[in-house]
């Protein structure tokens, strides 16, 4: 087998997982997208959480060209991505009890905000925990998860609940458990992981889907734009003045 099939065969993977998604979520990828239109109208505030490589997909929302200026990202630290030495302590932190409503606590999130969970598996105590101290505080929340994990693996929350049963809405990625595409006879792992791929591109339509419905109502989606190109930075600019007081990675 050459290499190149195997590149090939990742891609038809990404792409049939694509259109799964595309096709099986979309009105839950409609109700995502109008949940945000209605906290960004009426004047809430937009938080994106994500524990490890879920952290990907929400540090991909945030601060980003084309994205809505109001989405911000709340970090637990030392497990945000694989910065942290050793990078275990990351995945040993998702698994603790009390720390997502700690963070929570202490972060700018209030009643009448949104807030989106992202977690392949849904089973981490971190994730859920989060989820559900949200709604406890009165924010809706959007979860995005491989809902098959739920029915195969274990919770590892103290409630053995799922972060799917704290949410106003799920996504659901389709990713299977173990998020790999391709396996060989010669290789004794499975490779190749696509759930950034298709979790990034899942979200990216729910804000797609947002800014289409603030403008059919007639409200200007508070939209970035890039850096990189004559007038961007000016415009952000105009945005940030505005938008200030919803926007907490940037100060005046």
């Amino acid at each position: 087998m050459s290499h190149s099939k195997l590149a090939g065969q990742f891609f038809d993977a990404a792409i049939g997982l694509l259109q799964r998604v595309r096709d099986e979520e979309a009105a839950s990828i409609e109700a995502a997208g109008t949940l945000i239109a209605d906290t960004v109208a009426e004047g809430g505030r937009l938080f994106a959480f994500g524990a490890g490589h879920s952290s990907l997909a929400a540090q991909d929302l945030v601060y980003r060209a084309g994205s809505l200026a109001l989405m911000n990202l709340l970090a637990v630290p030392g497990a945000v991505g694989v910065d942290v030495m050793p990078a275990t302590l990351g995945s040993a932190l998702e698994r603790v009890d009390g720390l997502a409503s700690a963070v929570l606590g202490s972060s700018p999130a209030r009643s009448g905000d949104l807030l989106v969970v992202i977690s392949l598996s849904g089973r981490n105590a971190l994730p859920v925990e989060m989820a559900m101290s949200a709604r406890a505080l009165g924010l809706k929340v959007i979860g995005v998860t491989s809902v098959v994990y739920a029915s195969e693996t274990a919770s590892r929350h103290s409630s053995g609940t799922y972060l799917k049963d704290h949410c106003d809405v799920v996504l659901d990625s389709k990713i299977a458990i173990g998020d790999a595409e391709l396996s060989l006879d010669t290789i004794a792992a499975p490779f190749a992981s696509a759930s950034t791929v298709v979790t990034s591109a899942l979200l990216q339509s729910v804000m797609a889907t947002a800014a289409g419905v603030l403008a059919d109502r007639g409200v200007e989606p508070p939209l970035l734009r890039s850096g990189n190109v004559d007038g961007g930075l000016e415009w952000n600019d105009r945005v940030f003045e505005e938008y200030g007081d919803r926007i907490f990675y940037w100060q005046r």
